[in-house]
């Protein structure tokens, strides 16, 4: 997957998880937030990696992937 792939997973993780709400059981709400929260870091990673070596480089696929996911 790719940092925005990831941005977008985390996104709709968290959003079923709310949505899911009491239907939820405890334990598949702690495991959609924890999934969620592995995929932001991924995408955290990924997007702080990519500051480091796109510095210099303009614009690409993998710097428009950021922008359509919403992130700028």
């Amino acid at each position: 997957m790719t940092g925005p792939e990831h941005y977008r997973s985390a996104e709709q993780l968290l959003k079923l998880t709310e949505e899911g709400g009491e239907q939820m059981t405890a334990d598949a709400q702690r495991t959609g937030a924890l999934l969620a929260q592995a995929h932001a870091t991924l995408a955290l990673t990924a997007a702080t990696a990519q500051l480091l070596t796109d510095r210099y480089v303009g614009d690409g696929d993998h710097i428009n992937a950021w922008t359509k996911a919403g992130i700028r």
